[in-house]
């Protein structure tokens, strides 16, 4: 007997829905009312945000703050360097498994810590099988059945992708989920383009009502060429860091050793950061366009002077271009 062939068309279909189902979990609107800081950190993949927020959260913790990470990026690398490089178990495939076997998820299944840090991962449904920003929201709705609005820190950071603002991946700046936002990036033109959407996005939001803002940029692997500390200057933000691009930082962090300690020769800078991030207001930016973000940078770069040429459908027909005789009907002279 031949194996089934699935319907390529209902799966789409189930794809489209699953992407545009609302969540069903509760947002709490308007000011916070406990002592916990919400905050969102949004950046391009790639640009550091894991780094930042391990060390980050570890030198909070050593302060003696309560902190919780969690991780929203489908990749689920957000608690890799805080716990030595080992993957951490995901909230959602935790939930399968668990579903499955008819149990229920518990804390410890999904929540580890480390130096005084407490971390999980939201995770995502496999490559091809569902939508990542849906997993997001799904994540979130196991969280509040583990109790997520009665637990005791005094930060809860969530690092999430940047590259997209939509569905989950939006869920902090659209439902009023953090207080505030904070941005990575670095000195180049993708990262902070990435920055810029997620500005545009909060002041978006901010129109219709929202009240989270941008409480800064990070720069990581600064350079010192300067783009970044232009874009924070244009688009209204303070920079609560500058991360220098460093061979030792990048070493450690490849090693997943942590540097937000006291016992670091980096430990300054990331207890400055996090003093930075608790008193840092959330204000609302004012976007670029996508002339103004090209301007931060040397024509050389951007490709400046650059003319947008009209094809034609000659063009477009290629080696089956051929006169198309008119239908206009001309007159003679008379």
């Amino acid at each position: 007997m031949k194996d089934e062939v699935p319907n390529l068309k209902d799966f789409d279909r189930r794809l489209r829905d699953e992407a545009a189902e609302e969540p069903t979990l509760e947002i709490p609107q308007g000011e916070p009312t406990k002592k916990t800081q919400i905050i969102a950190i949004y950046g391009k993949g790639g640009i550091g945000k894991s780094f930042t927020l391990a060390n980050l959260s570890h030198m909070m913790a050593e302060q003696g703050k309560r902190v919780l990470l969690i991780g929203c990026d489908p990749k689920s690398d957000t608690t890799s360097l805080l716990f030595g490089g080992k993957a951490c178990p995901t909230i959602i495939e935790t939930s399968t498994r668990k579903k499955l076997a008819g149990e229920e998820v518990k804390i410890g299944d999904v929540c580890f810590k480390r130096g005084g840090v407490f971390a999980m991962e939201l995770g995502g449904p496999e490559v091809g099988r569902g939508c990542g920003g849906r997993g997001i929201i799904h994540g979130f709705e196991l969280l509040e059945k583990l109790g997520f609005h009665d637990w005791d820190f005094d930060y809860v950071l969530l690092d999430f992708l940047g590259d997209v603002v939509c569905g989950g991946f939006g869920l902090p700046i659209a439902r009023d989920m953090a207080q505030k936002v904070i941005l990575v990036a670095s000195n180049d033109l993708q990262s902070l383009y990435v920055a810029n959407n997620v500005c545009s996005a909060v002041e978006y939001f901010r129109k219709l009502g929202g009240n989270v803002g941008v409480a800064g940029l990070v720069i990581n692997k600064d350079d010192g060429s300067g783009e970044a500390q232009a874009f924070a200057e244009a688009v209204q933000i303070p920079i609560l860091a500058s991360i220098p691009q460093n061979d030792d930082l990048r070493k450690k962090s490849a090693n997943y050793q942590i540097v937000g300690t006291a016992q670091s020769e980096w430990g300054a800078l990331f207890a400055a950061l996090g003093d930075n991030v608790a008193s840092a207001p959330p204000m609302r930016p004012t976007a670029l366009t996508q002339d103004q973000l090209l301007d931060l940078f040397d024509g050389s770069d951007t490709g400046a002077g650059v003319v947008l040429e009209p094809a034609t459908d000659l063009d477009m027909r290629g080696k089956f271009a051929a006169p198309k005789k008119s239908l206009e009907v001309v007159y003679d002279e008379a």
